[in-house]
């Protein structure tokens, strides 16, 4: 391999990494703790709202000693997968996932993020595993948009690019109407597509633009991972890396509505990364940013409100 192919392949191979963490961070983010607390779970856990007072360490030592107090707590281990996952202990969040459906085997979303975990712990693939956790999740669910996703990751690493562009198409179909990704799902398909030499101009053609979701339901739209590319290409990466990277896709986003303010989706996007990073001050000056830059608007300016509510920005 020449010198500048090395640097060619490194670089592809970072930008993957970027994407992967990225959307791993995201799709982690804050939200779970909410749907967890509003589900009956246990009020004392930390809450996303306040992540300067939640200690992601401290929550994890907690939930641990309560887990051997009552080992058959089937959502404290999905909690545990949660804390174990945002520190990016993928292996063992997937440990955690693992024995939360082994207690509540009926429960999609425990065997969706069992899936995930075991993605983020491979190399880059979809492991047999974690296809079994994501086949396993839509028996019990056939709308997780987490595990159709990665399934359809899945078929296009085997080859199999015309089905996985079947499922991204489907997937896109019931993809809440303005949630933030609905435009990087369009994208994978358009560069599979284009790879492969297939046409879906005609279906995608077809997929009429949905009308503005309400913010609450952006702000807790999950949030599919990276394109099988990047998933073939993924691999470790040191910490400070990874906080690096992370950093620089939030700042980009943040450059982009700068350059762009009009977009309700992307500020609520900011919102969330910034919550999910722990970063509420930051998360508030976002929303500061996008009630001036939208005040104009009401219907608009009601999306972010709605979000920055569900999210638990300080602030509003």
């Amino acid at each position: 391999m020449t010198e500048s192919t090395a640097a060619a392949a490194t670089k592809s191979q970072n930008s993957a990494k970027w994407v992967l963490i990225a959307a791993a961070v995201i799709a982690a983010g804050a939200v779970g703790f909410t749907v967890y607390q509003r589900s009956g779970g246990d009020v004392s856990a930390p809450a996303p709202a306040a992540p300067e007072q939640a200690d992601i360490g401290s929550s994890i030592a907690t939930l641990e000693a309560k887990l051997k107090e009552n080992p058959d707590d089937a959502e404290g281990w999905r909690m545990l997968g949660w804390s174990l996952f945002e520190t990016g202990k993928f292996a063992e969040s997937a440990q955690a996932y693992k024995r939360a459906t082994q207690i509540e085997p009926k429960k999609g979303e425990y065997w969706s993020s069992l899936g995930e975990a075991l993605v983020l712990a491979g190399k880059g693939d979809v492991p047999p595993d974690a296809k079994a956790a994501f086949t396993t999740a839509l028996q019990l669910d056939g709308k997780d948009p987490r595990a159709r996703y990665f399934l359809a990751v899945a078929k296009d690493i085997s080859g199999d690019h015309e089905g996985a562009i079947n499922d991204w198409i489907a997937l896109l179909k019931d993809t809440p109407p303005g949630a933030p990704w609905e435009a990087d799902v369009r994208r994978i398909i358009t560069e599979v597509a284009s790879k492969e030499k297939i046409d879906v101009s005609g279906r995608m053609a077809n997929l009429q633009p949905a009308p503005a979701a309400g913010g609450a339901a952006i702000a807790t739209a999950p949030i599919p991972g990276p394109t099988p590319q990047q998933m073939r290409d993924a691999s470790s990466m040191p910490k400070g890396q990874q906080d690096m990277m992370i950093q620089g896709m939030v700042e980009g986003l943040e450059t982009k509505l700068k350059d762009n303010p009009d977009n309700p989706q992307g500020w609520i996007m900011l919102m969330r990364s910034r919550m999910s990073l722990g970063e509420t001050a930051k998360a508030s000056a976002a929303l500061k940013s996008a009630r001036a830059a939208l005040s104009k608007d009401q219907q608009k300016l009601g999306m972010v409100n709605a979000a920055a509510d569900e999210l638990g920005v300080p602030g509003r």
